[in-house]
């Protein structure tokens, strides 16, 4: 089993799909990561040898951040917005949506379940 950038990659899928399975590991960077690094896209990944492997490791620690480091940039950038008070921060702080969607009707994705209206009914006063 092939660990790139701490993700063990799934041995029975081809190498262009697998590589998908890294955080910030799309399609079509998955494509150009494999040219860079000239392996075969429909290689499987229990087929690699350890040059290939290592070839696709330093293609991507060429070309940029992935996993961890993506992770922790990406919250870094949410935690600014949230400190300097914008309206983007504020909709993240408040788990909202954050790109202009209406929130009326849908955004159940991202509001959670329905919380219901639950009215305090009072009980009847029982008779003694």
């Amino acid at each position: 089993m092939a660990r790139i950038s701490g993700v063990d990659l799934p041995r029975n899928k081809h190498v262009n799909i697998a590589l998908t399975y890294i955080y910030g590991i799309g399609n079509s960077r998955s494509k150009r990561l494999l040219d860079t690094a000239k392996v075969e896209h429909m290689k499987k990944v229990q087929d690699l040898n350890e040059d290939e492997v290592n070839r696709i490791r330093q293609a991507i620690e060429a070309e940029g951040d992935v996993e961890g480091d993506l992770r922790k940039d990406i919250s870094m950038h949410i935690k600014r917005l949230i400190e300097i008070g914008s309206y983007r921060g504020y909709r993240h702080r408040r788990n909202l949506p954050v790109r202009g969607q209406r929130t009326h009707t849908n955004a159940r994705t991202r509001k959670g379940p329905r919380k219901g209206t639950v009215a305090n009914k009072k009980k009847a006063a029982s008779k003694t």
